[in-house]
């Protein structure tokens, strides 16, 4: 609630919500935690992503056995096609068959979390905690593809090219799930936070029709190129470590 200023008039309060409620406590081991608005719009995601898939896989069989294309299923064979070649123009053709499913999922998760500030709900990824979970199965991901393909290079690489630059290699290392989390949470919550504060501040005859145009902007456009952003990083992250291979 914000408060507002004045020496003689009342204060006029706004309802402008954008933080993260708890919403179910939970007696884990002896330390309360709670179940928060992330959980509830995480699981709205994951479910209506599990909908979405289970309808394309049935509509793209369904094609395949009629000879008859639906509309759903172009569209799933334009976004799957239109992936591979996303992948394969950064890792090659070769190396994309190993991370073009996970690439598939990643872009999927994050876009519709990015953009569910539209039905309403609190984008998870407004939620550092969901962003640098993400980070970190990329980091996870770089350094297996490094140890991999480099052997023991991997190890001798953090001190070139002097030992010197031991501690700062290591800090470059372990900024990257850091930076890419921060980066994803900054910009979706720079949009929650604003689109808050409109609806909260602003009399009703300025809601009508306006908000769209912003929600298009903060929760489709945004939530679009961070998705690019983000799944682009990884790709190249990783395709640095595997080098030639």
């Amino acid at each position: 609630m914000v408060s507002g200023i004045g020496s003689t008039a009342a204060p006029i309060l706004y309802d402008a919500d954008f933080y993260i409620h708890e919403l179910y406590p939970i007696n884990f081991f002896g330390t309360t935690v709670y179940i928060t608005t992330t959980h509830v719009c995480t699981v709205l995601v994951m479910a209506a992503l599990m909908i979405f898939t289970l309808v394309a896989r049935r509509s793209v069989l369904r094609a395949e056995k009629e000879g008859k294309p639906s509309t759903l299923a172009t569209i799933v064979e334009m976004g799957v096609d239109m992936l591979i070649r996303f992948v394969e123009s950064v890792m090659g053709k070769s190396a994309a068959k190993r991370y073009v499913t996970y690439m598939g999922v990643l872009f999927l998760y994050i876009f519709v979390c990015n953009t569910s500030g539209i039905f309403g709900l609190r984008p998870p990824t407004a939620d550092f905690g969901t962003t640098f979970c993400l980070a970190l199965i990329t980091f996870v991901m770089i350094q297996y593809a490094n140890i991999r393909y480099n052997k023991f290079g991997a190890f001798t690489s953090l001190f070139e090219p002097i030992f010197l630059f031991f501690p700062m290699n290591v800090i470059s290392e372990f900024s990257t799930p850091v930076s890419m989390s921060l980066r994803l949470f900054g910009n979706i919550t720079a949009g929650t936070v604003l689109m808050s504060l409109y609806y909260g501040m602003l009399p009703w005859f300025a809601k009508i029709g306006v908000p769209s145009f912003l929600h298009i902007y903060f929760d489709l456009f945004s939530g679009a190129i961070q998705t690019y952003v983000f799944c682009m990083l990884t790709v190249t992250f990783v395709k640095d470590k595997r080098g030639a291979y």
